[in-house]
Order: structure tokens, then C-alpha cells, then sequence
């Protein structure tokens, strides 16, 4: 019996260092999407599952705690997506049309949610797993329930600023999304995140 307990001493003591270094990977992430508000211009590769490329955009994105983002996308491409905390609306100036929508507070059904959202429920949403390397520290974020826009999604910072962000979703699609000239906790004028619908646009209603 002794030695039983003695075989399963190691295995205890590596799941609780397991637990634990989860724990710390959720507090540190905690940290570091603390910011009140970031601003960035990012870039926006997507694959498909064999590597081939299907889009890829640029433009500016800017986010306020709690739920508030703008994140628009340049021509030729052109789109805006603009959350106030209660709708979204999605304006694509090519079909003349505006998509509004109440914003879902699910963390995984917006993934400018993370960015923008109530930190302290990161952890009710996803399982976390992180890795550092310098400054470069990594985080792998996989969803708990199955009803999300992704299977995993990895957010990456360099020198505690927000770097990168990759999404792969069930068939093995990829999006890569590389953030530049991260400034945070800056003041954003209120009316960055409100959208006024142009004359003459269709207003479909979800």
C-alpha cells in the first residue's frame, strides 16, 4: 500500500502544478487585457484548411471596456463593424446595407469581445494553456461549450501589448490577424463607437 502511495505522489503533485499553472495563465492573461481601451491598425490573413489563401484585408480597430469596439475594414473590401455595448451593426457601404444585431456577450461568438469584454469571465468561457519565450508570451484559448465560432484561438503579446491573433474553426480555416502600432489606454471619444445609418441605406434588423 505504501508503495502505491508512493507511485502516486508524483502524479498528484504534477496535477496540482498543472492546476496552478493554469490559474496563473488565466490571471496574467486577466492582466494583460486589462487595458481600458487599445487602438491599432492590424492585417487580416484567412486559409483554408490546406493552406490556400482566401482574403486578406487591413484597417483599424479600436476597443473600450466594457463591450465597445470599431473595427474597419479598408477598401476594396470595405466594411465597419461597431458594437455600443448593446447592438452591433455591421455596415457594408458596397451593398448600401446596415446589419444591426444585439451584441452577444459570449466571449466566443465575438472574438473583438476579448479584446473589449469583462475580463473576469474569460475563464467561464474558455480552458487556457500559455507559453513565453522573452517577451513573446502566448496564449491558447479553446472554447468549453461547442456552440462558438472557432475551435481554438491563440492570442500572442510582444512586450505586453497585444501582437497577434489566430482563430481555427472546425474545418481547419485559419485567420490570422497581426496588430500594429498598439496604443493603449488612450482617451477614445465617445462617438467612435456609434453608429449613425446613412440616408438611403437598407436596415435589415436580426
Amino acid at each position: 500500500m505504501r508503495f502505491v502511495s508512493m507511485l502516486l505522489l508524483p502524479v498528484l503533485a504534477f496535477s496540482s502544478l498543472s492546476a496552478q499553472a493554469d490559474a496563473q495563465s488565466v490571471q496574467r492573461l486577466g492582466q494583460l487585457l486589462g487595458s481600458d481601451t487599445i487602438t491599432a491598425r492590424f492585417s487580416q490573413l484567412t486559409l483554408d484548411g490546406s493552406g490556400t489563401q482566401l482574403q486578406e484585408t487591413a484597417g483599424e480597430m479600436s476597443v473600450k471596456r466594457p463591450g465597445l469596439f470599431y473595427w474597419h475594414t479598408d477598401a476594396p473590401q470595405e466594411q465597419l463593424m461597431v458594437s455600443d455595448g448593446q447592438k452591433v451593426s455591421l455596415w457594408d457601404p458596397d451593398l448600401e446595407q446596415v446589419t444591426i444585431k444585439k451584441l452577444d456577450q459570449r466571449l466566443t461568438q465575438t472574438p473583438a469581445l476579448l479584446l473589449s469584454g469583462d475580463v473576469s469571465k474569460i475563464s467561464e468561457s474558455f480552458d487556457i494553456t500559455s507559453k513565453q519565450a522573452g517577451d513573446v508570451m502566448d496564449f491558447t484559448l479553446k472554447p468549453k461549450t461547442k456552440d462558438t465560432l472557432f475551435d481554438s484561438l491563440r492570442l500572442s503579446f510582444r512586450g505586453g501589448k497585444i501582437n497577434d491573433m489566430q482563430l481555427i474553426d472546425s474545418v481547419g480555416q485559419r485567420t490570422n490577424i497581426l496588430f500594429t502600432g498598439v496604443k493603449v489606454n488612450e482617451p477614445i471619444p465617445a462617438s467612435k463607437f456609434k453608429f449613425d445609418i446613412p440616408k438611403g441605406a437598407d436596415v435589415i434588423q436580426e
